[in-house]
Order: C-alpha cells, then sequence, then structure tokens
C-alpha cells in the first residue's frame, strides 16, 4: 500500500521575521535525516503574483529557481537546507492564487457555478500543495505560510489549512513559531503571554497548534515551557526551545536538543531510520573550529536611513561566501561597503579606495539601476590595478567589463545603455529582440531568468574550479547549468575588441553569443572573474559554489603569496 503524504504547516505568531523559514527548513532538514522525503511550499500573503516586482530594501532578496520563477528569499532556505531545486509549484502568493482562480472561470472551469472566495481559493491553495507534493514524490510536505496568524491577509491560507485537516486529520501538523519577548534586567525574564494570544488567533480560525516552537533571545527554561503547555493545549515536550544562534544552520540540531524529530514522527504516524545527521554534524564543527579569518568587502547599495546595510537583500551572497570558507577552513568576515563612498564626486574617494586593499577579497552582488554604478566602477579598477582577488555577480561582471573597455580598451565613455543609452561605445546593451519587446512594452519579456547552459572555455580559470569541484569530463562539452535574473547583456559588437585587449570570456551561451563569465588569465592578476549569471543561487552548506570556493581560496593565498 503507497504511503499516505504527511503535511506539517508552519505558521508564526506575534510577530513576523521571527525565523519561520529557518524553522521550515530545519524541520525539512531533520526529517530528510531520517531518510524521509522532504519537500517545501511557501506561500505569501501578498498580491504580487510573485516577487519579481518588489523592492529588495522592502522585501529582501529576489531569489530565482531554475524555472525562472522569481520567489521569496525562504525557498533560497529550502534548496540550501534540503539541498534540492524547488521550481514555481512549490511556491504561491495572494495574487497567484486568485489569478489562477480567476483563469478557471474564464474558462468555464468552474461550469458556470458561482465561484465565491471561500471555498474556492482555499480550495485552489489545497491544490497547488497537493501537486508540489505528487511533482516531488515526497513523504512530508511542509508549508510555511507568510506573516503572522491573525492577519486578514493570510486568513484563507488558514482556512485551507482547517479543510485538509478534516481530510487528512492524522496526517497533518500544525507548529506555531512564536516569539517571545525578554524583559527584566538583561533581558532574562521571556513572557509567554503574546504567545498564548498567538495560540487563541490559531484557535478562533479552528485549528489548534500541535508543537509551539518558541522563539527568544535565550534558551526557553523548563518552567516557561510548563507555562506555554498549561495555556495552549500542548504538552511540555511539545514546546521547543529556539534561542538565538551566532550561525542558522545550528538551528537543526537545537530543535533536535529538544527532540524535534522524535515528536514529529510520532504526531504524524511515521516510522524513520535513526537520526543521520552526521555529514551536518561535522560541517558545523567545521563552522565552529574555522579560526583563521578571510575578510570580505561587499559592495552593495542597498543601505537603510543609517548607512546600514540591508543584508536580506544579499542573502544568498552572503550565504554562499559562507559555505566556501567553512569547506577552506576560514572564519567569514564580511564587511559592507556603500557604493557611494567610492564615486570620484566624493572628496574623500581616493582615500576610500584606499581601504579596499585591506580587505582579502571584494565582491559586487547583482542590482539594476545607475545609483552607486560611479563607486563600484572605481572599486573595480582599484581591485584590478592593486591585484585585490574580485568576484563580480552579474551586475558586478556588467561593470567589470566597462571598467576594462575604458581603462584597458581605451573606450573613455563606455557604458551601459541601462545608465547612459547615449554612450558612444555600448559594450553593454539591450539585444535586438528584446528592445523590440520593451517597444511593446513587454518588460517582463526581456528579461532572462532562470537556468540557462553554459559552455566553459578550456584553460580558464573558470573552467578548473568547475572541473574541479564538479569532476567535468571533457566529453560533456564543458557544460554546466546556472541561474539567471538579468535583462542586458554583453554586447556581441565589442567582444572581439576587449579580447584583443587581454580580457578572456570563459564561459558563453553554447552557441557563442551571450558572453556568460569574463576573467584576467592568472598570470596577470591572482583572481579576477564575474558572472552574467547568479552562482550564488546554487551554493549549498555541503556544496559549496565552485566560483565561490576558488574566489575565497584566492582570497586566503593571494596577500601571502
Amino acid at each position: 500500500m503507497a504511503r499516505k503524504t504527511k503535511y506539517i504547516f508552519v505558521v508564526g505568531g506575534v510577530m513576523s521575521g521571527v525565523g519561520k523559514g529557518v524553522a521550515s527548513s530545519s524541520i525539512g532538514k531533520i526529517l530528510e535525516s531520517r531518510g524521509l522525503s522532504v519537500t517545501a511550499v511557501k506561500i505569501d500573503p501578498y498580491v504580487n503574483v510573485d516577487a519579481g516586482t518588489m523592492n529588495p530594501t522592502e522585501h529582501g532578496e529576489v531569489f530565482v529557481l531554475d524555472d525562472g520563477m522569481e520567489c521569496d528569499q525562504d525557498m533560497g532556505n529550502y534548496e540550501r537546507f534540503l539541498d534540492r531545486d524547488l521550481d514555481r509549484q512549490n511556491y504561491m502568493t495572494t495574487g497567484s492564487v486568485y489569478l489562477s482562480v480567476i483563469r478557471k472561470e474564464r474558462n468555464l472551469e468552474y461550469d458556470g457555478k458561482f465561484v465565491s472566495v471561500v471555498p474556492y481559493i482555499p480550495l485552489e491553495v489545497i491544490s497547488k500543495i497537493e501537486t508540489a507534493a505528487e511533482k516531488d514524490k515526497a513523504d512530508i510536505v511542509i508549508v510555511e505560510i507568510g506573516g503572522t496568524v491573525g492577519e486578514y491577509e493570510n486568513i484563507l491560507f488558514l482556512e485551507a489549512v482547517r479543510m485538509l485537516k478534516i481530510k487528512c486529520k492524522d496526517d497533518m501538523a500544525l507548529i506555531l513559531v512564536s516569539f517571545l519577548p525578554a524583559l527584566g534586567v538583561g533581558g532574562t525574564e521571556l513572557k509567554t503571554k503574546p504567545t498564548q494570544h498567538a495560540v487563541r488567533s490559531v484557535n478562533a480560525v479552528g485549528l489548534q497548534p500541535d508543537i509551539v516552537i518558541a522563539r527568544a533571545s535565550v534558551p526557553i527554561d523548563e518552567k516557561r515551557k510548563e507555562k506555554i503547555a498549561f495555556h495552549c493545549s500542548v504538552r511540555p515536550e511539545d514546546v521547543i526551545s529556539a534561542p538565538d544562534v551566532s550561525n542558522i544552520y545550528e538551528v537543526p540540531l537545537n530543535f533536535e536538543k529538544d527532540n524535534l524529530g522524535d515528536i514529529l514522527l510520532q504526531k504524524l504516524n511515521l516510522e524513520g531510520k535513526r537520526r543521520g545527521m552526521e555529514e551536518w554534524e561535522k560541517f558545523m564543527q567545521k563552522v565552529r573550529e574555522a579560526s583563521i579569518s578571510v575578510r570580505i568587502g561587499i559592495v552593495g547599495k542597498y543601505f537603510d536611513t543609517g548607512n546600514f546595510l540591508l543584508s536580506d537583500s544579499y542573502i544568498s551572497v552572503i550565504e554562499s561566501l559562507k559555505h566556501a570558507a567553512y569547506a577552506l577552513n576560514r572564519k567569514p568576515v564580511i564587511e559592507w561597503l556603500n557604493a557611494e563612498q567610492f564615486d570620484p564626486d566624493k572628496k574623500e574617494f581616493k582615500e576610500n579606495l584606499k581601504s579596499l586593499e585591506s580587505f582579502d577579497g571584494i565582491l559586487i552582488p547583482g542590482g539594476f539601476g545607475s545609483r552607486g554604478v560611479a563607486g563600484k566602477i572605481e572599486a573595480i579598477r582599484h581591485c584590478r590595478e592593486h591585484n585585490i582577488p574580485y568576484l563580480g555577480l552579474c551586475y558586478g561582471m556588467q561593470l567589470a567589463v566597462i571598467e576594462y573597455a575604458r581603462n584597458v580598451a581605451g573606450m573613455k565613455d563606455a557604458h551601459t545603455t541601462e545608465v547612459d543609452k547615449k554612450t558612444s561605445h555600448p559594450v553593454i546593451d539591450i539585444l535586438p529582440e528584446q528592445k523590440k519587446l520593451m517597444e511593446e512594452k513587454n518588460y517582463g519579456g526581456t528579461m532572462r531568468l532562470g537556468a540557462y547552459p553554459a559552455m566553459l572555455k578550456k584553460g580558464t580559470i573558470a573552467h578548473d574550479a568547475y572541473k574541479k569541484t564538479y569532476n567535468l569530463q571533457l566529453s560533456t562539452n564543458n557544460l554546466i547549468s546556472e541561474r539567471h535574473r538579468h535583462r542586458y547583456e554583453v554586447n556581441p559588437e565589442y567582444i572581439k575588441k576587449l579580447e584583443e585587449k587581454g580580457l578572456v570570456f570563459s564561459a558563453s551561451s553554447p552557441d557563442g553569443r551571450l558572453m556568460e563569465i569574463a576573467e584576467l588569465p592568472k598570470e596577470t592578476h591572482p583572481f579576477f572573474l564575474g558572472t552574467q549569471f547568479h552562482p550564488e543561487f546554487k551554493s549549498r552548506p555541503l556544496r559549496p559554489h565552485p566560483l565561490f570556493l576558488e574566489f575565497i581560496k584566492s582570497a586566503t593565498t593571494s596577500k601571502s603569496g
């Protein structure tokens, strides 16, 4: 008899940002370690159809899946913890659900029935969850519902949970992640009342949490566990302590200290293998023991009014740097540098550029628009001229091409038409077929999204990096697959001119038309490389991306060597 699919729903209480995504990912990791097949679904309660149009300063990073879906950064956490690729079936928003129902109604798929919000919206949600389970052949589907209980925005998703519970009573668990504020001298007096109210809000929609994950600045004591259990109708052992940690990859191991895996297996009537977290524990041992620092500066533009970098805007980049550093037994020290401080119009810009030499490596991530571009180009120039290891991602690669065109190839006003439409040297430009779509105002169609193949050139830094990590065989035509999110490309008209001046395009689309990686030979620079794609979307804790590995390796040796 085929095993029934089990469902775990994760909801948040008290406030947003308490770590539901990391909790969901950690639960998935724990259950996967017991030999079960796990997949994850994220539900975001906003009307946007996807995350592609949202500003990173407000929503955080836009994560891109292989199939081109632009989604919430939590999808990146799921992929990193579960080490599996997800697709658009694993992500939904209020907007996408309503759009799906409206399309069905327009196509007469409801046979002329009166289509009301309830039950048709919750039923559509359930259908999407079941489709993801079937597609991924999962024993367990973990579904995270964004926002907090009690909000109007997610009430229809909670209604879907209630309806599914009627159908799958013994095959479902509901987990509430709730924040316990700390009061008193030293902030050690944890208050449970907000969590009690959050559980009441869950009860008000016809649901009862099976497990409460208690988020707090410090571990929760037995007295607080008993109090939450008494007031929230759960057992004391069903209250899981989730204190602040210095590294999110510690969370699954913390949860297992409270036997979360055993509790979930019991509640879902499942049998699993013994705990199999050995590889993860070895990884965390490396994290704890790393003592030699590698100092990386990220030149970005997403800062708040206090000039503090909004790290959620670059979360995949940050995690990728960590994965690579830990693999090489290094402690990553990541510092944020505002691109505008390197702008030539700033009085102190030369002094600021000099400060880059104190770093082991400099990274410029992806982005859009003109803000901070002048400063980024100057930072790139300084890295090239002073042999500072440099990694440019997407826009960071395009700006490196512009800098090289200006200062090496003699094209003084070289630029991207994204910033300067009148430049006489548009080394970065929209392709002709994209321009046509832009004229038709089909802006979405001009984006290159998702996984595309690229062909590596032998004898290059990029080729060697991929070959070492993925054991590429020459007989495979040296093809790799990477995720993209961009609109502009290296202008084919300038490729030959740039190559003649020493720039190496070490990967291209299989037809040779689109440039995917640009680099300088090792003989001229320890590491100077940019990618048109986003390698950070494919890096995993136990499988760091080869280009990040090579970058960190260079950063740890360039000063000593």
